[in-house]
C-alpha cells in the first residue's frame, strides 16, 4: 500500500493540528498512552492486591504472564484487522471495549477471577500496531522512523507513569476520601477504564484512515485494494524470514520493557527495602525514558537510512541491542541503589532507542502488508515478555533472571545483519527518500515566500501611510 500526501516533517508542524497527519499523530500517541496505562495500571498496587488476593509469588507470577499473553493473539489478529477495516474504526473498537475488563477487574475476588481480567486486559495491547499502522500511513520515507518511534515512546510513557500515577490515584481515594484499600485499587482501575473508553469516542471523530481519506471511500475510488486481497497479502508477509527475525529482535526489547514495567516496582520494593510509592517512583524512571529515547533511536535510524540505506538501518538496531543487553547485565550486578538507579536508566535509554530502531526498519518490509508485519514484529515482543515471565517465575534470584536476559538480547543483537533488502529496493527507498526531503525544502521555500511577501506587504502599506499623511 502506498497512499499520497504524506507529512515530509513531523517537528516543523508539531502544533499544527489542523493538517489530518498532525492531529492523528498526536491522537495515536495519546490513545497508546492511556491503554499502555491502563495495561500496566495494576502492577504498582500489586503489593495491596497481593495481600487482599493472599497471591503466591507462583501466582504473581502467572498473573505477569497472563498480562503479555494475550496481547501476542490479540496484535497478530489486529494486524490483519487494520489493514481491512482501517486504523480508525479498529482503535475505537479496541479501546471501547477494552475499557471492559480494565474496569472488570475492581470485581476480582480471588486468584483464578483476577487472572481472567488480567488476561483480557492484555488484549489493550495490541493498540501498538494501530499506533505503528496510523502513523507510518501518515507520515513520508524521511520521517517515518522519528514519527513511528515518538508515538510509540510517548505511548509506552504511560508504563512508566503509572507507576507513580496509581499509588497516588489508590492515596487519594484511601486517604483523601476514606475508602478502604481494598476498595481504593478496584476504583482506582475503574477511572481508568472510563479515561480508556472517552478516548476510543475521541478517536473516531477526530482522525481519519489516511491522509486522503477514510479506507471505505479510498476502496470505493479504487485508491486501496479490496479486502479480500489483504488476506492473501498477510500470508505472504508472515512467509517472510526477515518478519520473524524482527520478531525476536522485538522480543529482546519491547519484551525486556515489558517484563520490567510488570516486575520492577516489586523488585525495587523486595530487593532495596522500599516502601510502595517509593518503589513505584523509582521503577516510574524506566518507562520515563519513553519521553524521548524511543524518538531517538527512530531520528537515529533516519538519519543511518539517509546515509546508508535500509542497511543503515539495520546496522542502527544492531548497535541499540548490543549496548542494551551490556547495559542489562550491569543493572543485574547492581545491589544498592544509588548504582542500581542510574545502572536502570542507561538500560532503558538502550532498551527503548532498540525499540525504535526497530520500528524504523518494519515500514519498508512489505508495503502491502504493513498490518500483518507490523502486527508480527509486535507480537513478537509479547512472546519475549511471555518467555521472560516464566524465567521470573521460575527463579527465585531476580537478579540473576535479569542477568541470563542480559545475556540473551546481547546474542539477540547480531540477528540485526540478517534484515536484508534487495538492490533494488535499497534504490527504490533511496528515491523516495530523497522524494520526501526535496519535498520538504519545496513546502519551506513556500513558506518562507509567503512571509517575505507578507512583509513586504506590510512595509508597502506604512510606506503608504506615510505617503498619505505628507
Amino acid at each position: 500500500m502506498e497512499l499520497e500526501n504524506k507529512a515530509t516533517s513531523l517537528w516543523s508542524n508539531f502544533f499544527n493540528v489542523k493538517m489530518v497527519q498532525i492531529r492523528t499523530f498526536h491522537m495515536t500517541w495519546f490513545a497508546f498512552f492511556a491503554c499502555f496505562f491502563a495495561w500496566f495500571g495494576i502492577a504498582p498496587l500489586m503489593s495491596v492486591v497481593r495481600d487482599e488476593l493472599m497471591l503466591t509469588k507462583e501466582q504473581i507470577g502467572w498473573a505477569i504472564i497472563g498480562s503479555v499473553s494475550m496481547t501476542i493473539f490479540a496484535r497478530l489478529f489486529i494486524g490483519w484487522l487494520v489493514d481491512r477495516i482501517g486504523p480508525r474504526k479498529s482503535y475505537t473498537w479496541l479501546l471501547v471495549l477494552g475499557a471492559l475488563p480494565v474496569m472488570g477487574i475492581g470485581l476480582s475476588h480471588d486468584f483464578t477471577t483476577f487472572l481472567i481480567f488480567r488476561v483480557l486486559i492484555g488484549g489493550i495491547g495490541a493498540s501498538f500496531v494501530i499506533t505503528q499502522y496510523h502513523t507510518t500511513v501518515m507520515f513520508a520515507p524521511n520521517v517515518v522512523g522519528q514519527a513511528n518511534a515518538t508515538s510509540a515512546g510517548w505511548g509506552n510513557l504511560g508504563g512508566g507513569v503509572t507507576q507513580f500515577v496509581m499509588p497516588l490515584l489508590f492515596s487519594v481515594l484511601v486517604i483523601g476520601f476514606g475508602f478502604s484499600e481494598q476498595v481504593g485499587w478496584r476504583l482506582a482501575m475503574v477511572v481508568v477504564g472510563v479515561i480508556i473508553m472517552l478516548t476510543g469516542i475521541a478517536y473516531y471523530f477526530l482522525t481519519q484512515d489516511a491522509p486522503d481519506g477514510n479506507y471505505d471511500d479510498l476502496r470505493a475510488k479504487g485508491m486501496l485494494p479490496e479486502k479480500k486481497k489483504v488476506t492473501g497479502a498477510y500470508w505472504a508477509a508472515m512467509a517472510d524470514p526477515r518478519v520473524w527475525v524482527l520478531f525476536v529482535i522485538y522480543g529482546a526489547c519491547f519484551g525486556i520493557e515489558l517484563t520490567v514495567n510488570n516486575v520492577a516496582a516489586l523488585y525495587f520494593a523486595d530487593y532495596f527495602d522500599l516502601s510502595l510509592v517509593a518503589a513505584g517512583f523509582v521503577a516510574a524512571s524506566f518507562g520515563l525514558m519513553n519521553l524521548f529515547a524511543r524518538t531517538l533511536g527512530g531520528l537515529f535510524g533516519d538519519n543511518f537510512g539517509s546515509l546508508w540505506g535500509l542497511k543503515g538501518r539495520a546496522f542502527w538496531l544492531f548497535i541499540c541491542l548490543l549496548f542494551e543487553g551490556i547495559a542489562l547485565m550491569i543493572f543485574s550486578q547492581m545491589q544498592v541503589l544509588f548504582l542500581a538507579l542510574p545502572a536502570l536508566i542507561v538500560f532503558s535509554l538502550f532498551t527503548q532507542m532498540s525499540e525504535g530502531a526497530t520500528y524504523s526498519v518494519v515500514p519498508f518490509i512489505n508495503k502491502k502488508a504493513l498490518g500483518a508485519v507490523a502486527g508480527v514484529v509486535g507480537a513478537g515482543g509479547n512472546a519475549g515478555a511471555v518467555m521472560a515471565g516464566f524465567l521470573f517465575k521460575g527463579m527465585a534470584d531476580w537478579s540473576q533472571a535479569f542477568l541470563i536476559l542480559g545475556v540473551v538480547v546481547t546474542c539477540a543483537s547480531v540477528l540485526a545483519f540478517f534484515v536484508r533488502f534487495s538492490t533494488k529496493q535499497e534504490d527504490e527507498e533511496r528515491a523516495a527518500f530523497a522524494a520526501a526531503n526535496i519535498e520538504t525544502l519545496r513546502r519551506k521555500a513556500e513558506r518562507a515566500n509567503a512571509e517575505f511577501e507578507r512583509g513586504l506587504a506590510a512595509v508597502e502599506q506604512q510606506a503608504n501611510r506615510g505617503t498619505a499623511a505628507e
